[in-house]
């Protein structure tokens, strides 16, 4: 595969397998600044496994990961944590607020993990809550918010250190279809003012039509669909 130009992040022929069962096989992937990219298959095709790698999270058996011209494949543990924590922010389907925080602390808590001051934190992350609309929740915790509320939560906490690629593994995938497509309508615009990648796993259309491409991930292999508008 030879990478648009100007792509942040890109694989090339991954492969990985978990004993005798092969997640992917010859797997490739890029994404530039600002873009959404929806990661699509059905249960067990590798899109997860996909979004892992992509993230630094699992080492593939073969293949190259660059980002940002620097070889993630290459990279040290240590290394790779620092870049999931300086780089990139995750939203996952079920959120995974830390219950004893409240809101804002949840949103603040990978500025504080990187140093920031708890006022100076907060601030930041306050900003980001009212961009998501739930500023309101500041003070509550996770087990008095929503199901569609705690995901903006999330959402806010993926965004707040201005991360240059979000992963959103089946961001939607507790929600009903109105709080689903709320929190993907403010995902997506948030990510583009900020410039930020979105990799989106998911195997919802609907989910999927809010990105600006498709790739279809089956039997370990992906392709890029041609989106016709």
């Amino acid at each position: 595969m030879t990478a648009p130009a100007g792509s942040l992040l890109v694989a090339r022929d991954l492969r990985k397998a978990y004993g005798p069962t092969t997640a992917l096989d010859g797997a490739e992937f890029s994404i530039h600044p600002g873009e959404v990219v929806a990661v699509m298959g059905p249960s067990g095709s590798g899109k997860s496994t996909l979004l892992h790698c992509l993230a630094g999270i699992v080492t593939p058996d073969s293949g190259s990961i660059t980002y940002d011209g620097r070889e993630v494949t290459a990279m040290s543990d240590a290394e790779r944590s620092a870049l999931r924590r300086s780089a990139f922010g995750f939203v996952f389907q079920f959120g995974q607020l830390v219950p004893e925080l409240t809101c804002v602390e949840n949103v603040a808590l990978p500025l504080r993990l990187s140093g920031s001051s708890r006022k100076e934190a907060e601030r930041t992350a306050l900003a980001w809550m009212e961009r998501l609309e739930v500023d309101d929740l500041r003070k509550k915790r996770p087990g008095e918010v929503s199901g569609g509320q705690g995901q903006r939560v999330a959402v806010a906490r993926s965004l707040v250190t201005n991360p240059r690629v979000v992963f959103a593994d089946e961001p939607t995938g507790a929600l009903d279809s109105f709080n689903g497509e709320r929190v993907m309508e403010l995902l997506t615009d948030a990510a583009r003012s900020a410039n930020t990648a979105v990799v989106l796993v998911t195997h919802e259309a609907r989910v999927a039509a809010y990105s600006d491409r498709e790739i279809v991930v089956r039997d370990g292999r992906s392709r890029d669909m041609e989106r016709v508008v």
